[in-house]
């Protein structure tokens, strides 16, 4: 016969303990606490099995998030060091590059450009990581707007520096004709006495008193726009477009030596002195024009000429006396 179970009650009557076989209700309660008792161990057996023992899958994705911890730290880093350099970068251009060639500083609203818009780190939200990933993200999009817009400050003092190159080499800024002992300049800009008509009239270059055939050179690079005689005027002569509103012209020569259209280089031989058109005696009669306004020649006369040459040079274009066309 199988073993039945009892539980135990005192029997105040009798003094004493007394067996009471168990009941349905009570087999439940029984199996119940068992159950109970043995889950809270499997799931502690568990518990410390997962707390100890990791299973290689686990092993292999802490060592690969801790990698990845590791490097998101280190790109941050490194977005830091480029933030200052660039910074430098930035301080640099506005305070040397761009006040070199006396422009204004790069406008901060395009050196720090903003970004507006939908949440454009949707994608990155819901992670464990999500916040330093985020972080990284905004931060490398910062620096690569801030690199575009110094990229293209940068555009801007280049082209600047390659037309300040271009405008040097194009200004006229030599004399005609090889002049270094200052004795050839016979007339200067301004009023002076016609050697014709005897009369006061504005003369608009300045003459170099030079032999027949003494050669004659481009004070800039430029290209030759016009080259042709006429009987009068200006007899043969030679007009040069430097650009930068620069133009020069040269007169009364004996003989051209370009062509409309060639490309010349300051300093290359255009043609011989001559007394060609309107003009009484061998001279070279050279204007400057900026802009269309004729200007005085003697202004620009600062690349072949010392300070002291310079200025000796101006005192004797101001001198009034007669000119040689």
């Amino acid at each position: 016969m199988a073993k039945r179970f009892h539980k135990h009650q005192y029997n105040e009557g009798k003094l004493r303990m007394e067996e009471i076989p168990f009941d349905l209700r009570d087999y439940v309660l029984f199996a119940v606490k068992r159950l109970a008792v043995f889950g809270v161990i499997s799931g502690g057996s568990v518990f410390l099995f997962d707390s100890y023992f990791e299973s290689p899958t686990d092993r292999s994705q802490r060592r690969e998030i801790a990698f990845l911890e590791d490097r998101l730290a280190k790109i941050d880093e490194e977005m830091t060091n480029m933030s200052v350099i660039l910074s430098d970068i930035s301080e640099r251009d506005d305070a040397i590059y761009r006040s070199i060639f006396g422009v204004e500083s790069y406008p901060s609203h395009l050196r720090n450009p903003g970004i507006g818009g939908a949440d454009r780190q949707r994608s990155l939200r819901g992670f464990d990581h999500s916040q330093a990933v985020i972080s990284s993200q905004e931060r490398l999009a910062e620096l690569q707007r801030k690199l575009v817009a110094q990229s293209r400050s940068f555009e801007e003092v280049l082209d600047l520096a390659k037309s300040q190159t271009e405008l040097l080499k194009s200004i006229p800024a030599i004399q005609p004709i090889r002049n270094e002992e200052l004795r050839r300049m016979a007339s200067g800009y301004g009023f002076r006495i016609h050697p014709i008509y005897k009369v006061r009239k504005m003369h608009y270059g300045m003459d170099f008193s030079a032999p027949t055939g003494t050669e004659i050179f481009a004070t800039g690079d430029g290209e030759v726009i016009l080259a042709k005689r006429t009987w009068n005027g200006f007899g043969l002569h030679v007009i040069i477009r430097h650009g930068f509103g620069y133009e020069t012209l040269y007169a009364h020569m004996s003989k051209i030596m370009v062509r409309k259209g060639q490309k010349l280089k300051r300093g290359d031989i255009i043609g011989l002195v001559g007394s060609t058109g309107t003009s009484v005696a061998p001279h070279l009669h050279y204007e400057v024009h900026k802009d269309g306004r004729k200007v005085n020649p003697a202004q620009y006369y600062f690349n072949d000429l010392t300070p002291a040459q310079y200025e000796e040079m101006l005192l004797q274009s101001a001198s009034s006396n007669q000119s040689f066309d």
